[in-house]
């Protein structure tokens, strides 16, 4: 028996809606940028004698990657955390043989210069005159609802891939950060990322600082995934589907569920985005809806290609106006949140999959959530006391983001402008 199908589930009609948004121009002319002087504070990760990932790492790994195996996975070395040129806090990961720290923070300045560019775009009108079915459709199909956001979430997981693969720039030929950029670019690895991988390993591992792919250079100086990357990412894509398809066709021939309630009953099992996966016809394989290349108005339009080189020729030229300096003086312990209210920063969110993941940890631990900003990374939530707040940060690094208590004051020097 197939996989069950839903009304408006559909992702090829999904893309070709965004693909019809995108068509009059994603992005609007923007002024040069300003220069930027941006202070980050690294932080080396502790490593058990003789591992390779770190206790978290290895407990993700087991849990939700397989059949990926320790050996197949690269970590980073430092964790960082900066407040960038829009006063958010941010958090990131870097890998002493890899790309460094600069390749995150110019590639947030990026994500913030490409929002801007966006907005200004006239996207969101666009978007309000879509047709009701259009979106039911995007409804039913993405985990961001909204058009203007789905194009949001798409710049940022941009940034977040190139990030992620600076874990293992040593793999390329690439001598600096814009080389590499344009290298990932060149060889395709973006697309790689869309067709190959899913939406939560992705994310999962980037905010736990691993990637579980190596990189191979080629004889015209591009790179691509080694078969073995290519085996295993492909496994655990299959794994994801196959528990998904499980749960949906045991709700819906054992207990004679329907559709929408049996997603309504196993939220838990499936989460948002094994859903997605539940709902696809069988032996489907996902890729991202910006992956596809569509005809609109007697001219191709591809989502991703736009995205990525709007990308990469934005993250050149920040490269040659942010000035990212470290800064080395002592500083409090991560795990001892000093605040006393229920407002804190979750820097690493970047979706309404995010949100929703937050909101269901913090309500599981009787703490009422009063506001999430996607936008400003910020959480306002009733908590009790010190302590509480403490398990609260606990239970989210448990769950693979990393909270921080406001948003760092200005170190001096690192004045932007």
């Amino acid at each position: 028996m197939g996989t069950p199908t839903v009304q408006h589930y559909d992702r090829r009609a999904a893309s070709r809606v965004l693909a019809g948004l995108a068509a009059p121009g994603l992005f609007a002319t923007t002024d040069p940028p300003d220069r930027a002087r941006i202070t980050v504070r690294a932080t080396a990760l502790q490593f058990e004698t003789g591992a390779t990932l770190t206790q978290s790492q290895r407990m993700y790994l087991e849990r939700f990657m397989r059949p990926c195996r320790p050996d197949q996975v690269r970590s980073a070395t430092h964790r960082l955390t900066w407040t960038d040129s829009a006063g958010i806090p941010n958090t990131g990961y870097f890998h002493t043989a890899g790309a460094g720290p600069e390749l995150a923070v110019i590639a947030r300045e990026t994500v913030l210069a490409l929002w801007h560019s966006l907005s200004a775009s006239g996207i969101a009108a666009r978007a309000a005159a879509l047709s009701a079915h259009d979106r039911r459709v995007l409804s039913a199909t993405t985990t961001d609802h909204d058009p203007h956001e789905i194009f949001r979430v798409g710049i940022e997981a941009t940034g977040r891939a190139l990030v992620q693969h600076g874990l293992i720039a040593d793999d390329t030929p690439c001598r600096d950060v814009v080389a590499f950029a344009r290298g990932m670019r060149d060889s395709g690895i973006f697309t790689a990322v869309a067709t190959r991988w899913f939406w939560e390993l992705q994310a999962s591992t980037f905010r736990r600082g691993m990637i579980p792919v190596r990189l191979a250079a080629q004889p015209d100086g591009s790179v691509r995934y080694t078969a073995d990357s290519i085996t295993v990412l492909r496994a655990m894509k299959d794994a994801t589907i196959a528990d998904a398809h499980a749960v949906m066709l045991r709700a819906t021939t054992e207990e004679g569920l329907e559709i929408e309630a049996a997603v309504a009953k196993y939220h838990d099992d499936l989460d948002l985005i094994s859903r997605q996966y539940a709902l696809l016809p069988a032996d489907t394989q996902p890729t991202c809806p910006a992956a596809t290349q569509h005809e609109i108005d007697g001219a191709g339009v591809h989502v991703l290609a736009a995205v990525v080189d709007r990308f990469v020729e934005t993250f050149a030229a920040l490269a040659d106006t942010v000035e990212v300096v470290e800064d080395h003086t002592q500083q409090r312990p991560e795990t001892a949140p000093t605040g006393d209210d229920g407002v804190f920063y979750v820097p690493d969110m970047s979706c309404r999959h995010c949100v929703r993941t937050i909101t269901a940890l913090l309500e599981s631990m009787e703490i009422t959530v009063v506001d999430i900003d996607l936008e400003s990374k910020r959480v306002i939530a009733r908590i009790r006391s010190p302590r509480n707040r403490f398990r609260v940060f606990e239970a989210l690094r448990d769950g693979g983001y990393n909270p921080v208590d406001d948003v760092p004051a200005p170190v001096p020097g690192a004045s932007v402008g």
